[in-house]
């Protein structure tokens, strides 16, 4: 049998593109969003008893990678691209059907001329498609012994950001930008196999801003930042 289904939403964040989008929820806390639910879901009765709820789980599609099909085995970016494991072991988005879950804390809800969700700590693209909203149950789906396979540990530069004079300033009129930057920075967005190449200049889209950066041995640098 086949299924159809349509997205209840789209969501808007501050990554623009796949690079530097955090790899999972969470990791970046300071990375915000809104949810407006499409007609005719956005009603308040559909969200009645969400407002309870610390966190809820996203179900999305990844329709940036839906024309390029599935794989039976991927190469996640965690191990350098050096070693294929079986899509279902891995959160490729080149799956049989391209779901995506994600869990993300609920910030609050407004409900005043639609129904929007704001959250946090989310790993979306901007633009992603949410095919269903489930609150997060932490007396039920909180695990204490597991294992994560190769995944066991997160790649996190312990290096303090610096940034430039140029950087600075635009962060100064952009309170929300600088503790942005420095926790997507510290996740470290390079490929697996140029985490090596000291010094390499780099650029991501944050929010509406172009970000030019370095990892340096003893800091990350920001050279620039420019509207996009």
């Amino acid at each position: 049998m086949n299924y159809t289904m349509r997205p209840i939403g789209y969501i808007n964040t501050c990554f623009k593109e796949k690079f530097a989008t955090p790899r999972q929820p969470g990791l970046v806390t300071k990375a915000k969003a809104l949810l407006q639910l499409q007609s005719p879901l956005n009603h308040p009765d559909t969200v009645i008893g969400l407002e309870g709820f610390s966190h809820i789980w996203l179900l999305f599609a990844f329709h940036q990678t839906v024309a390029q099909g599935w794989k039976s085995k991927v190469r996640p970016p965690r191990l350098g691209g050096n070693r294929k494991l079986g899509v279902f072991a891995t959160r490729s988005p080149f799956r049989p059907n391209p779901i995506g879950l994600s869990l993300v804390q609920l910030e609050r809800i407004d409900t005043n001329a639609s129904v929007c969700l704001h959250l946090l700590g989310v790993d979306l693209i901007d633009g992603t498609p949410i095919l269903d909203i489930k609150p997060y149950l932490a007396s039920i789906e909180s695990i204490d012994c597991t294992r994560s396979g190769f995944a066991s540990t997160n790649a996190v530069l312990d290096l303090p950001v610096h940034l430039s004079d140029q950087a600075e300033s635009v962060c100064l009129a952009n309170p929300h930008l600088s503790p942005l930057i420095t926790q997507v920075l510290r996740q470290d967005p390079r490929p697996a196999y140029q985490r090596y190449d000291q010094g390499r200049s780099y650029g991501c889209y944050l929010d509406q801003y172009n970000i030019r950066w370095r990892v340096l041995a003893h800091c990350i640098q920001v050279d620039c930042i420019e509207p996009a």
